[in-house]
């Protein structure tokens, strides 16, 4: 299975789920993250805190969700709320698409416990539907069923 997480920026939330989801999936799933308008660079937050729970960060890379004209993946998860609302380019078409909002915390401008608390709780939903879908062998589903089943999972986590 290839999923490709979309957020605008591509700095935060949808490389913290590229990230978590080829750790915890280990080589069944395959994560990519990009940006309709990246930054050009990942949150140095969204480094720290990946890193702070041992996953990877070498390959990370902020970037246009051009770079992808070939991937072809089965579903294609936004995971901000600007981001859902842009139209997908036609080469997106054969993925479900699906919004799995998440808030930003990269925004937060507080005390460094409270940026640590936002992005450890974004990183528990992100684990949290990453090991549903492993769980109950939801990568094996194909349109439709895959559709539905990865909507059910942004509901009830």
């Amino acid at each position: 299975m290839k999923l490709l997480f979309i957020c605008t920026h591509n700095r935060c939330r949808s490389i913290l789920s590229e990230a978590i989801t080829n750790h915890l999936s280990q080589g069944r799933i395959e994560a990519y993250s990009a940006g309709s308008q990246p930054v050009g660079e990942v949150h140095p937050w969204s480094l720290r805190y990946l890193s702070a729970r041992g996953i990877a960060t070498e390959n990370l890379a902020s970037q246009s969700w051009d770079e992808f004209e070939t991937l072809q993946p089965d579903a294609v998860i936004t995971v901000c709320d600007s981001a859902a609302n842009e139209s997908c380019p036609l080469w997106m078409g054969n993925g479900v698409k699906v919004h799995w909002g998440l808030p930003d915390p990269s925004k937060l401008d507080g005390p460094e416990l409270e940026i640590a608390e936002a992005f450890n709780a974004v990183m528990d939903t992100i684990e949290a539907r990453i090991q549903t879908i492993l769980d109950s062998g939801i990568d094996e589903l194909k349109g439709d069923a895959l559709h539905d089943a990865l909507n059910k999972i942004a509901q009830e986590l």
